[in-house]
């Protein structure tokens, strides 16, 4: 297969521009959201899940921040409650697999994951994945509580302001992202022309659209996924696994180092989210194709 410098162009071109349709309407909106601080009215919805989680239900506007919009907003609200390192833990390990489920559920819908599907995964997985901490001996924590660090909400001076700003902001991240999402698609498609690769190309969609989300973001995977969809090198049940495995394990530098800097242990929340992510990735593509087996037999 030869290269071709304007096919991969044109894939590019298409995966920034759904980014753009993607990111900042949505980014906007959950700007918006925060500035009016609509989170009081809703957060009450969310003090069952501090005490599963064995937190102070003062956590619950700061978790349906992360949930909704992204860890930073979450944050905001949860770094001046002085958490120690085994409830900063607790929250790397849960918000680490749902949060901005908004934006990134809507993300995996346009490589066709449903939505059903991307809530109930990520959701569930993130109660399933505190389980392992639970029993854990509590001293193998250190609980020394960590005050040093704090992220500061953004203030603005009108609702014009945060307009102009998130509006702004949202750009700045559709360039990068779409900056990033270039170079790996002319990569990929420069490596995919190479004689040795051809016996491996089915596998290396697959490797550099996980690789690509693993280290940074659902985002930025996806939009490697969806020039890969768009191509038809990807069956269903690669979509599946891929997506199952983005949704419980991307960021892990970025978004564990946030948490890591309040106190919680990293490796624990790396070692969590890589294990869950392989295990339930595969048993869900397993179940998929049985199924999928069992309505449409070989005979």
């Amino acid at each position: 297969m030869k290269f071709n410098i304007q096919k991969s162009m044109q894939s590019a071109i298409n995966s920034a521009l759904l980014v753009l349709k993607l990111i900042v309407p949505l980014f906007i909106l959950a700007e918006i959201l925060l500035y009016l601080d609509v989170l009081k009215y809703i957060a009450f919805i969310f003090e069952p899940i501090t005490n599963v989680l064995d937190l102070p239900k003062e956590a619950s506007v700061g978790i349906a921040a992360a949930m909704f919009f992204n860890i930073y907003a979450g944050l905001a609200f949860l770094a001046p409650l002085q958490l120690s390192p085994y409830e900063w833990t607790i929250l790397g390990t849960f918000l680490g697999i749902a949060h901005s489920l908004v934006v990134e559920n809507a993300v995996m819908k346009k490589i066709g994951i449903p939505h059903w599907y991307s809530w109930t995964l990520r959701i569930g997985m993130a109660f399933v994945g505190i389980l392992p901490l639970k029993l854990l001996p509590k001293d193998f924590f250190d609980r020394t509580i960590s005050t040093t660090e704090t992220i500061a909400r953004k203030s603005y001076e009108s609702f014009g302001d945060m307009l102009w700003q998130a509006t702004e902001a949202s750009f700045i991240l559709s360039i990068k992202v779409i900056v990033i999402v270039t170079v790996i698609i002319f990569v990929m498609d420069y490596l995919k022309s190479r004689d040795f690769m051809e016996v491996y190309q089915h596998k290396a969609d697959s490797v550099f659209s996980i690789g690509a989300g693993l280290f940074l973001g659902i985002t930025y995977g996806a939009g490697i996924i969806i020039a890969e969809v768009k191509k038809g090198t990807l069956s269903k049940s690669d979509i599946l696994y891929i997506g199952t495995f983005l949704m419980l394990c991307h960021s892990v530098i970025e978004d564990i180092l946030l948490f890591v800097i309040f106190g919680a242990n990293g490796w624990i929340i790396l070692s969590i989210r890589v294990i869950m992510a392989f295990i339930f990735s595969y048993l869900f593509v397993l179940f998929y194709k049985r199924r999928l087996h069992a309505n449409h037999p070989i005979h």
